[in-house]
Order: C-alpha cells, then structure tokens, then sequence
C-alpha cells in the first residue's frame, strides 16, 4: 500500500515565535515537536505521574476487586479481575488526555503503552502482593474494614514504590515524558 507525499515545513525564524511547527501529520497539527534530550527529572513530575497512573489502576484494582467479591468468585479470578481493570483504566486515563490533544486513537493508544505499562506492572506487583501475603486480607469481605484498610495501603505503597521508577523513566524520556509532549 502506498502512503501519499507529505510535506514537513518548518517555520521561518521569524515565523517561530512560539507557534508550533507544522509537521505534515494531521495528528500532530498544533502541537509542538519533543523537546531535545531528556534531562534529570524532579520528583514533583514523577509524583504526578505516579498519581496519574494511581488513579487509573485505583480505579480498575476497586472495581475488580468489588466486583469478583460481591460475586463471590475465588481470590485468584477477582485478582486477575482487578489486574485486568487496573491496567485497562490506567491506560483509558492517558489515552483521553493524549486525544483531547487532538491525536488519533491509535496514536493515543501507543502513547498509553509505552507511557504506562512499566509504571502499572509494578503499581501492580505491589499492590496484589501487599494484598496477597498481609494475613486474612484474601478473606476480607467488601463489609469488612480490613479489606478496604488493605486496600488502602497496598495503594500507599504501591505509590511509595513505583514513584522512583516513574522519575528514573521520566528522566531518560520514557514513560510519562511521552505523554507531557501531547500537552500545552
């Protein structure tokens, strides 16, 4: 299949004053190019990326977790459950914040990859291994104040720990330095 010419310009020096280039992708119309090479990253923008990711795997972790209890399903389908949601709400928050960047959804959806899935997997780890080896929390009904204070520390401690890898990967331009180059 060929791919139809595109053009790349870029702006003329006087032209550059703080408008973005245009790059000939309609997907990346608007939207300035990655900036030049990585650089130490701060633990501010590991925090929130970290957060970022938190929020999408907390959600997905909950719901699974309510999910395959109030069905009473055994703990290793409610874990993967909950695995399974984690991933797919901590991906679906990145993909809508990279698409209101005006990027395709296939487009998003690598970005969403590459940006999380590091960061998810050992948001993870932590958080259903905390769950799995604390004594009775595999037993914990949703009524029970142990589940949810678990719960809730499982997800502490999985930020605790994943926030180091986010700056490690931020400061080599992985990881949520993908996603800050689709916002103003």
């Amino acid at each position: 299949m060929e791919r139809a010419p595109h053009e790349h310009r870029t702006a003329a020096p006087r032209e550059r004053g703080g408008a973005p280039e245009a790059t000939g992708h309609p997907d990346r119309a608007g939207h300035a190019p990655p900036a030049g090479p990585p650089g130490p990253a701060g633990w501010a923008p590991a925090a929130r990326a970290t957060l970022h990711c938190l929020t999408g795997c907390a959600i997905g972790e909950i719901l699974g977790m309510v999910i395959g209890t109030a069905l009473n399903w055994h703990n290793v389908p409610t874990m993967v459950l909950a695995i399974v949601l984690a991933f797919v709400f901590g991906y679906a928050l990145t993909v809508r914040g990279v698409l209101a960047a005006g990027v395709g959804f296939r487009a998003a959806l690598r970005v969403a990859l590459a940006a999380d899935t590091l960061s998810i997997a050992v948001m993870e780890l932590i958080d259903n291994g905390v769950i799995a080896l604390w004594p009775s929390a595999m037993d914990a009904q949703l009524s029970d104040a142990l589940f949810w204070g678990v719960l809730a520390a499982s997800l502490v401690l999985a930020f605790v720990v994943t926030t180091p890898v986010n700056k490690w990967m931020i400061g080599r331009g992985k990881g949520h330095a993908v996603v800050h180059r689709y916002h103003h």
